[in-house]
């Protein structure tokens, strides 16, 4: 395996991990790891191809979806 793949893989637990926390606990843990994220899946991307990256970043929106969509309504100005 490859280091994006094995870094992808690491992300994923760490982020099943950070699903079993708290609600309350999920914030600093979670946001941290939406922000690396978009640097995984470009380091995907550059090894594997584009269609490997559209798949992660697939994955990464249904992992995140709520909290996408909160920084959506925010950012529109929508409550």
């Amino acid at each position: 395996m490859s280091a994006p793949v094995i870094a992808a893989s690491l992300w994923v637990l760490a982020g099943a991990m950070v699903a079993f926390l708290p609600l309350r606990y999920q914030y600093l843990p979670g946001g941290l790891l939406l922000l690396c994220a978009p640097g995984l899946l470009v380091w995907l991307g550059a090894v594997h191809g584009i269609w490997i990256a559209l798949a992660a970043l697939l994955a990464v929106l249904s992992m995140f979806r709520r909290p996408l969509r909160e920084l959506l309504r925010r950012a529109w100005g929508r409550r």
